[in-house]
């Protein structure tokens, strides 16, 4: 009996783990971080023109 439950609990693990690396994995790929994290993701109408000046 306690074999069965050891079992269970392992395989209910290793599904928890499938699960998110599968959702992970679907996930589409955006770039930028996480929301109301501080940083600014967006490109602003000055970005091109600091990129054009290196060159």
């Amino acid at each position: 009996m306690q074999e069965l439950i050891i079992l269970l609990v392992f395989l209910v693990a290793v599904g928890y783990l499938v699960r998110r690396a599968m959702q992970s994995l679907a996930r589409p790929k955006t770039g930028g971080c996480g929301k109301n994290c501080g940083c600014e993701t967006n490109a602003t109408s000055s970005t091109p023109n600091l990129l054009n000046s290196n060159k």
